[in-house]
């Protein structure tokens, strides 16, 4: 029997937040047909914007992995809302990460392995996906990392 992707996120010790609400004129989620649009989303803990700073300046590499896992969790987080149950969703197809970075930073991609290798853990053969990573000049509210993501619902 494979195993369900809240099954896999228990033995990680990761119990998913209450998900985020929209910072702004937008939703945090669309579908359409069978594809689910997830919303950009910050390393949000607890207490709030868990991770800030711009990476090469202020925040180290080691920063970055853990908010962009932070933001992986989120997004299962509305993922989660948006369908009511994480096994309706089919697959992972694509994350865009985008990294709060100075100019001569280059290791983007290392940052959003924190998400990748996160979703990949949880999500086992559905969390395989396509990406993105970009550098950002800065993010909202100071935010270290936000990322958005496209799942296949089935």
């Amino acid at each position: 029997m494979t195993q369900t992707i809240e099954r896999r996120l228990a033995e990680l010790g990761v119990t998913l937040p209450k998900a985020a609400a929209p910072a702004a004129n937008y939703v945090p989620y669309v579908q359409t047909g069978n594809q689910l649009f997830i919303s950009g989303q910050l390393p949000m803990g607890p207490d709030g914007l868990a991770h800030k700073g711009k990476i090469g300046e202020d925040a180290s590499l080691e920063d970055g992995v853990a908010a962009a896992k932070l933001c992986a969790i989120n997004i299962l987080a509305q993922a989660k809302v948006a369908t009511g149950d994480l096994e309706k969703v089919a697959r992972l197809v694509k994350i865009v990460g985008f990294v709060n970075s100075t100019s001569d930073f280059t290791d983007q991609p290392k940052v959003i392995n924190g998400a990748s290798d996160f979703l990949g853990e949880a999500m086992g053969e559905k969390g395989k996906h396509a990406r993105s990573a970009v550098s950002a000049a800065s993010l909202p509210f100071g935010a270290t990392v936000e990322i958005e993501a496209i799942f296949e619902l089935a």
